[in-house]
């Protein structure tokens, strides 16, 4: 169990007014999200705060007072002393779930201000800020103009239907009998079942997307085990699916999906490669009774707020891989395209990294504003996808030179990969064929 820090979001409001910021998108935490400004308590956060703040923690108000003036260059100990403070309350407080590598217990603080105060933010770490109320926010997240965590939803929903205070704002699910669910922008809701993914992913992610009277699908269900299938299955029965759409046909994206297709009586959709590929490998019967749809590149799966969401073949990690982007480009589910948890292995037979890297710049040019992937949260821009390409690109220069000097795959093995875990050496051995497959069939090496 990971010990849970403290941390804390500092609200301003004047009147029915917060100030909001959204995240860079090139940041390593929560990139693109809209939040508030704010950061985890360190050790050395201690003072004497003002006696309009002394029901609190100190250690908790000399963070807020810390990160407001780095973020935003807000002095809230000098707006205190200046009157231009009303009061400060505790909006709420949430706990990170469990399910998350690191937790922390976060309060929420309204300062609530007589005029709005000058705002010089620190660009490195925000894109933007604005002003607006609470339902205006709430009306941007309906239309997937933002991406937020879960308690930021709780919160804005709070605010919007002025509840009582302190607000309450943990993720409600019990990890008994349900799997984790929450929903990132408002069209995509992201169920995270245990699965029997590569690691250091534990979870692969399901989609719910889609809106009657067109198809309400569920993306990638595939828990690990018949136990976390239970409680996979009381979850996703919340939502009214009556499709099942598989992005490829690597078995931690569609394990336990044919008996969830049976037991709820639901017709499955796929490329026709990847339903070739399961096929081989899992049994001709696989998908024994079960209404089977094949989608190609601008088909439509289903719509969301009114618009079509379309189907792009994205192939380089599995040959029939399928990503889905609506034509606003507000968000795109890309499968195992990336990770944000991990790296995707490119390896024979159905891996080809000429055809990766040509997904990967295909996705950076169409530039969705929010990016899911398969494994992992969802992130603001394709910062993430450039990064990986260019570090892809930077692998294939390294592959490129240790090749001219004669190594041989093991030796660059070694190499390329020195310290990684040998267990992970099988997939690091894949990598390195594709990229000199990628390298023989351009002619750069005999």
């Amino acid at each position: 169990m990971s010990k849970i820090r403290q941390s804390v979001m500092g609200v301003l409001c004047v009147g029915e007014e917060y100030l909001f910021i959204k995240r860079q998108n090139y940041l390593n935490v929560f990139p693109g999200y809209t939040s508030f400004p704010g950061g985890k308590v360190e050790r050395d956060d201690d003072c004497s705060p003002p006696a309009m703040l002394s029901e609190f923690s100190a250690d908790l108000i000399e963070c807020l007072r810390r990160e407001l003036m780095e973020e935003i260059s807000f002095d809230l100990f000098a707006a205190i002393e200046n009157g231009e403070v009303k009061k400060v309350l505790e909006l709420g407080k949430v706990i990170t779930p469990d399910f998350n590598p690191a937790r922390f217990e976060n309060f929420y603080f309204k300062i609530e201000l007589r005029t709005k105060p000058p705002i010089d933010f620190d660009q490195n770490e925000i894109a933007s800020i604005s002003w607006g109320s609470a339902k205006s926010i709430y009306e941007r997240y309906h239309q997937d103009e933002i991406l937020i965590v879960p308690p930021m939803k709780k919160l804005i929903d709070g605010l919007t239907e002025n509840k009582p205070l302190p607000l309450n704002l943990d993720l409600q699910y019990d990890s008994q009998s349900e799997v984790p669910a929450i929903n990132p922008v408002s069209s995509v809701i992201q169920l995270l079942p245990l699965s029997n993914t590569f690691p250091p992913a534990k979870r692969t992610n399901c989609f719910v997307i889609g809106e009657k009277p067109q198809r309400i699908v569920a993306i990638d269900p595939s828990p690990c085990d018949e136990n976390e299938y239970k409680k996979f299955k009381k979850t996703i029965s919340k939502y009214p699916i009556n499709f099942i759409f598989l992005t490829h046909h690597h078995p931690d994206h569609h394990e336990f999906s044919t008996k969830l297709a049976r037991e709820m009586g639901l017709p499955m959709g796929m490329s026709k490669d990847s339903h070739e590929r399961i096929k081989s490998e899992f049994g001709e019967n696989y998908f024994e009774g079960i209404y089977l749809s094949f989608f190609k590149e601008g088909d439509v799966l289903t719509t969301c707020n009114g618009e079509d969401v379309i189907i792009y073949e994205t192939p380089g990690h599995d040959e029939g891989q399928l990503s889905l982007i609506p034509t606003s480009k507000k968000w795109a589910i890309l499968s195992d395209l990336f990770q944000s948890i991990g790296t995707v292995v490119i390896g024979a037979p159905e891996g080809d990294m000429k055809k990766y890297f040509e997904s990967m710049q295909r996705m950076i040019d169409l530039s969705p504003q929010v990016i899911f992937p398969s494994h992992g949260i969802a992130l603001g821009g394709v910062d993430k996808l450039q990064v990986t390409l260019d570090h892809r690109k930077e692998r294939e220069l390294q592959v490129l030179g240790l090749f001219n000097e004669g190594k041989t795959g093991d030796q660059m093995l070694a190499i390329i990969y020195e310290g990684v875990d040998s267990r992970l050496f099988p997939y690091a051995r894949k990598t390195i064929s594709a990229h000199l497959k990628k390298l023989k069939a351009e002619g750069k090496i005999k």
